[in-house]
């Protein structure tokens, strides 16, 4: 029960931490720098990383289960994946955004027309529109 409290105490602790400590703890968890923004998401991941450090993590059984299945599977498959993020050309996407609707056109070769000029992803249309950093992919709703 005590190794119990002991986790529960670092989870709670996580949502007291601003970004910069909780890009210090990212890097002792994983051993890695993260570019990762966004407080919310890094606290959801160190979460997980507490736990799985705690508890364990997957089994190598379990691993294997799940290669097997993403090898089968485009969507998951991280070979094929930039070609599933490109949308065909002429797909057109809208956003009603401040009460104004904005048009984007995928140019077919993973960049994007707006306002009659192309650019190499959603998120700089994104951020003409908006005037700050979005992942422009939720911004249109395309996943």
């Amino acid at each position: 029960m005590a190794d119990r409290n002991v986790i529960l105490r670092q989870l709670a602790n996580l949502s007291k931490m601003n970004l910069n400590e909780l890009r210090e703890k990212y890097e002792e968890l994983f051993g890695c720098e993260t570019k990762l923004k966004s407080a919310e998401f890094l606290r959801r991941r160190l979460a997980y990383r507490i736990q799985e450090v705690h508890y364990g993590g997957l089994s190598e059984e379990d691993h294997r289960k799940l290669e097997a299945i993403a090898a089968n599977d485009s969507r998951a498959n991280l070979i094929n994946k930039r070609q599933a993020k490109d949308l065909p050309r002429g797909t057109r996407l809208r956003r009603v955004w401040h009460g104004t609707v904005y048009e984007v056109t995928a140019t077919g070769s993973g960049g994007y027309e707006y306002n009659g000029r192309i650019y190499r992803s959603l998120s700089a249309v994104t951020e003409q529109i908006t005037g700050t950093k979005w992942n422009g992919r939720n911004f249109f709703g395309v996943s």
